[in-house]
């Protein structure tokens, strides 16, 4: 499903709102319940707007998600102060900043986001359910997979995020669904492991050509190893993990460097990688008015490009490395935003070969201000310009799923046999030398520690980061031990700050919301 294959449809809209819900702000990003699917292609062209939604700023484009998943822990700092990384990045959110939106990356615009594409995908199971106009059975429920499995991811967003939150599967009206209190975090849960097993069982292995970027059964089936692993059901996540690990036809790639090939963003190692296209424009989420650049055209390599107008060290050699660039056809000219934080440069093994990806704190000859993180920067000026990307998004990838093997058979046997291989495998292209990556001896708690540390290395960036230091109870343990370049997270953070607030614009809308806990996770 290539971005510039979707087509600029128009979704069928509610005449009438009288309610002032997240569900208003943008109604072409809504399916009416009336709406009607007279064909397989109706039905196709309703999931890719969901997709599309996905793709927006909020969630999976510009720093979207990474705002929840990577900042303030141990791995990124924004390189100086920016407005909409700094609440959540500095431990100083509450219920009125969640509100703020720049440029459609707050608290709210991932809230609203989140619920608009699980509005769109309750209304799309019901027209499909049953439809003889959307082709045989088969079609019908591989429509409904994917549907679910959309659903289910949002949901496993909203209850990471928020915990208890508004949980509805079938088709309300606005009305209905601005009453809706919180439901339990348990309950979400269960119905989210329903609908991305119906997923996984539904799905293709894989999905090429054209559909590239479709999320195929294995993401499906990553997602429930890792809600397993965080309610500390271990059978069943590694159960899952080998699942993905032997019968998916995902495998390992001899070279890290290799697996962030932006000349071969569907190898062999990434399960589901969400496609960007240069020169295409989200749409849901167009530019703003007077700033062509900032729509929803695939921002997340800028966040991570250099500024020439910060570096490199010695600012009498701009010009020079400037000149060093454009030899090779490339420049600086990334926001920078988001780099390696002080404690996780300074920590990166000297002599890890993915250090190479995540610190580059030296380029073409030149010491550098910052240490960048080059996985995810692509500096051509041809193919990627400025907040014109065309690198994808990747999501979930099996070198994650290798890690999660090895930690499920070691919280339920110990560094067995088998949980070293399946840690070994990662560490081996990590290491020339086998007294580096061997970690054989190791007893259960050293085995665990060690991947904390392994996780961190291998999936730096990644938005793994407070999710794994959340499930493992030590996120305030690390963010306090830590010296930070300029906040101070380390000073601010607090118990409660493993979820978000409800954005209090929505509390202000729906007073239901408050009623199973009053104090909004805490922030009042």
């Amino acid at each position: 499903m290539k971005t510039n294959k979707i087509f600029l449809y128009i979704f069928i809209v509610f005449t009438s709102i009288s309610c002032e819900s997240f569900l208003e702000e943008d109604p072409k990003s809504l399916i009416s319940p009336d709406t009607f699917f007279a064909s397989e292609n109706d039905a196709r062209q309703a999931v890719q707007g969901m997709y599309a939604i996905l793709k927006n700023n909020s969630i999976y484009g510009q720093v979207g998600l990474d705002h929840f998943y990577d900042n303030g822990a141990d791995i990124i700092e924004p390189n100086r102060a920016a407005n909409f990384v700094q609440p959540i990045g500095n431990y100083t959110l509450n219920e009125a900043l969640a509100d703020v939106s720049v440029q459609k990356m707050s608290v709210s615009d991932t809230w609203k986001d989140l619920y608009r594409t699980i509005l769109n995908a309750n209304v799309i199971i019901d027209r499909v359910t049953g439809n003889e106009n959307i082709g045989v059975q088969a079609v019908r429920t591989e429509i409904i997979a994917e549907t679910r499995f959309i659903r289910g991811l949002c949901y496993w967003h909203i209850t990471n995020l928020w915990g208890a939150a508004p949980y509805y599967t079938e088709v309300l009206t606005l009305e209905e669904i601005s009453k809706l209190g919180r439901t339990d975090e348990a309950t979400i849960i269960a119905g989210t492991l329903e609908d991305l097993q119906f997923a996984q069982d539904n799905l293709e292995d894989t999905y090429t050509g054209n559909e590239s970027g479709r999320a195929s059964k294995w993401a499906a089936a990553i997602i429930m190893a890792k809600i397993y692993m965080k309610q500390k059901q271990w059978q069943l996540g590694l159960t899952k993990c080998e699942e993905i690990i032997n019968q998916s036809p995902h495998t390992l790639l001899a070279n890290y460097n290799d697996v962030f090939d932006p000349f071969n963003e569907y190898n062999a190692e990434i399960i589901w990688s969400l496609d960007f296209a240069k020169d295409i424009e989200g749409i849901f989420d167009p530019a703003f008015p007077g700033r062509s650049f900032a729509g929803n055209n695939s921002w997340r390599p800028s966040m991570f490009n250099p500024r020439l107008r910060d570096e490199p060290k010695n600012s009498d050699e701009r010009d020079a490395l400037g000149a060093a660039l454009a030899a090779r056809g490339e420049a600086f000219n990334g926001t920078g935003l988001q780099v390696a934080s002080k404690d996780f440069a300074a920590k990166f093994p000297l002599n890890d070969k993915r250090r190479e990806l995540n610190i580059v704190d030296n380029y073409l000859g030149f010491d550098l201000v910052f240490p960048y993180m080059a996985k995810f920067w692509n500096l051509e000026l041809d193919r990627s310009p400025r907040f014109n990307h065309s690198d994808n998004r990747m999501v979930f990838r099996l070198g994650d799923v290798y890690l999660m093997a090895a930690e499920c058979e070691n919280e339920l046997n110990g560094p067995t046999a088998k949980a070293l291989n399946y840690m070994h495998a990662i560490r081996k292209r990590a290491y020339d030398d086998q007294a580096d990556w061997d970690i054989t001896g190791v007893n259960q708690q050293e085995f665990r520690e060690a991947m904390y540390d392994e996780r961190k290395w291998e999936l730096a960036a990644e938005c793994h980061r407070r999710y794994d230091l959340i499930r493992w109870g030590i996120l305030l343990d690390v963010v306090q031990n830590l010296e930070y370049r300029f906040w101070q997270p380390n000073v601010n953070i607090k118990p409660y700050h493993v979820k978000l607030p409800i954005p209090l614009q929505e509390l202000e809308l729906n007073p239901a919301l408050l009623e199973s806990d009053p104090t909004n996770n805490g922030y009042r």
